[in-house]
């Protein structure tokens, strides 16, 4: 499926979205968007990095799975399953998988660079 194809979609099986793979361990879905938001699922493979980085998007991010050293800015911290972190706007931020791993993050406004 064409990510293209994903706008404006209002019901989403999973099986039918291919995976995207970055490279490093890291692979991507995203699920679905319109011009205001974006869901996206990252998983990550034991010891792959998230590079550090800074957008202009909103971005939380869920830990649905594994154990996450996340960066946000000077501060360093552990979240795993169940725990939340919020990237504000330009602020640099990172990961590094520390148990394999799952992402769901979302993004106001939508990543055009992710539709590339």
């Amino acid at each position: 499926m064409n990510f293209k194809d994903l706008t404006n979609k209002t019901l989403i099986a999973d099986n039918d979205i291919d995976w995207e793979d970055l490279g490093a361990g890291v692979k991507r879905k995203i699920m679905s968007y319109d011009e205001n938001l974006m869901l996206v699922k990252v998983a990550f493979e034991k010891d792959s990095i998230g590079a550090l980085h800074h957008h202009p998007h909103l971005q939380l991010s869920y830990v649905a799975k594994g154990s996450f050293e996340v960066s946000m800015g000077d501060d360093k911290k552990i979240l795993t399953e169940g725990d939340v972190f919020f990237a504000p706007t330009m602020v640099t931020h990172g990961v590094v998988c520390l148990e394999a791993g799952l992402l769901i993050d979302v993004f106001n406004p939508h990543r055009e660079d992710f539709l590339k």
